[in-house]
C-alpha cells in the first residue's frame, strides 16, 4: 500500500478517536457514551496499527491536529446531544450511530435469524412505506404544480394575455425543472461520493484488521442491548465473510446501504420529469386555449382557461396531498385537503400580488 495512503487511515482513525472522545462525554446515554469510549481506544489501535506500517517503511507520522471540520463538530457538541448531529457525523465517518436509528431493545436481533447472504441483510426492513424514490416523485410533481400553478396565477391576476401567460409559465416550467435536475443531480453525486469513500476506507480497515473491526461491531450490538457474549458471537459470524462483513460494517458502523447509494443520473431524471409533470398541469387550458373554445362552443360553454387551470389544479393538489398521505399514515382526506388549502393559498396569495402590480 502507498505511504500517502496509510498515512490517510492513520489521519482517519486519530480523527474518530479524536471524535469518540468528545462523543462519550457528551452522551447523555450511559450504555451508548460506554461503546463510544470504546470505540476511541479501538480506534486509537487501529491508528497505532497505521503508524506502525508507515514506520516500517520508513516513514514519520506527523503530530494529529484536529482539522477545522473536526473542530466544528465538537464545537457543535458542546450545544446539541450527538442524536441531534446524526447526519454530520455520520458524514465524518462516526461508526455506530445505528444506535440512534434502530431499536436498542436487544432482543430484535437475537429473536431473528442472521443473514447468510448479502441480500438477506436488512431485507425484512425492505417495505413499501420505505420506498423513497416514489415520495421523492410524488413531491417533485407537487413542487412543479404549486410553482406554475402561482406562477402562472400571478402573471393572470396582472391582467397579462394568454400569449403572455403562456410563454412566462413554459419559461418557469423548463426553468424550474432543469433546476430540479441539476441541483439534484450535485446533491446525489455528492453524497455517493461521500458514501463510497467511506466503504472504501472501510474496506481497507477490515482488510488491515478484522479482528478490531469485529470488537466495534461487538460494541454496537452491545450499546443495542446483547450481552457481550452474544455480541462478540454474532460480531465474529459477520466479519469471518469478507463480503458480508464489508456490507454488515457499511450498515451497522455508516448507517449505509450499500445497495442503495443512488444514481445521480436516475435522481435528476426523475426530479425533471416530475416536476414537469406537475407544472404541466396549470399550463393545459393555455396549451389546449383553441380546442377548449371549440369543446365550449359546441356544448353551449363559455370555458375560461384561468377558471379551468384552477380547477385542475385543485383537483391535482388533492391527489397529491392524498398520495402523500399515504407514507404518512394520515387519512387521505386529511392529507388532500391540507394540500389543497396549502395550494389555494398560495395562488391567492401570487394573484393578488399581480393584481396590486396591474394597478
Amino acid at each position: 500500500m502507498p505511504q500517502s495512503d496509510a498515512l490517510q487511515h492513520w489521519r482517519e482513525e486519530q480523527r474518530s478517536e479524536y471524535l469518540y472522545r468528545q462523543l462519550a462525554v457528551r452522551e447523555p446515554d450511559a450504555r451508548i457514551a460506554s461503546m463510544f469510549a470504546e470505540l476511541a481506544d479501538a480506534s486509537a489501535s487501529q491508528a497505532l496499527t497505521w503508524q506502525q506500517l508507515i514506520e516500517s517503511e520508513g516513514g514519520v507520522t506527523p503530530a494529529y491536529t484536529p482539522d477545522g471540520r473536526t473542530r466544528l463538530l465538537t464545537a457543535m457538541l458542546r450545544l446539541w446531544q450527538p442524536r441531534k448531529l446524526h447526519g454530520l457525523l455520520a458524514a465524518s465517518k462516526v461508526r455506530g450511530l445505528s444506535v440512534y436509528t434502530h431499536s436498542v431493545a436487544g432482543h430484535e436481533l437475537a429473536e431473528h435469524a442472521m443473514p447468510s447472504n448479502v441480500a438477506e441483510v436488512g431485507g425484512r426492513h425492505r417495505t413499501l412505506g420505505n420506498n423513497g424514490g416514489l415520495r421523492a416523485a410524488v413531491f417533485g410533481v407537487n413542487d412543479g404544480l404549486v410553482s406554475i400553478a402561482c406562477l402562472v396565477l400571478g402573471v393572470a391576476g396582472a391582467n397579462a394575455g394568454a400569449s403572455m401567460i403562456l410563454l412566462t409559465g413554459v419559461a418557469g416550467l423548463l426553468a424550474g425543472a432543469f433546476s430540479m435536475a441539476a441541483g439534484e443531480y450535485v446533491s446525489m453525486r455528492s453524497q455517493r461520493e461521500l458514501f463510497e469513500y467511506q466503504i472504501a476506507l472501510e474496506r481497507a480497515e477490515l482488510a488491515q484488521y478484522p479482528e478490531q473491526e469485529a470488537a466495534e461491531l461487538a460494541l454496537i450490538y452491545q450499546a443495542r442491548g446483547l450481552d457481550a457474549a452474544e455480541a462478540q458471537r454474532l460480531a465474529a459470524k459477520m466479519v469471518a465473510n469478507p463480503v458480508l462483513g464489508l456490507d454488515v460494517l457499511a450498515r451497522e458502523e455508516l448507517g449505509l446501504n450499500p445497495d442503495e447509494l443512488g444514481s445521480p443520473w436516475w435522481a435528476a431524471g426523475t426530479s425533471f420529469a416530475a416536476f414537469m409533470l406537475g407544472g404541466l398541469v396549470p399550463l393545459l387550458p393555455w396549451l389546449l386555449e383553441q380546442q377548449i373554445q371549440a369543446i365550449g362552443d359546441y356544448v353551449g360553454w363559455q370555458l375560461q382557461a384561468l377558471w379551468l387551470a384552477i380547477a385542475l389544479t385543485g383537483v391535482t393538489l388533492f391527489a397529491v396531498g392524498a398520495a402523500l398521505a399515504l407514507f404518512s399514515g394520515r387519512s387521505l382526506l386529511y392529507g388532500g385537503a391540507r394540500m389543497l388549502s396549502i395550494g389555494a393559498a398560495a395562488g391567492a396569495a401570487t394573484y393578488f400580488i399581480g393584481v396590486l402590480f396591474a394597478i
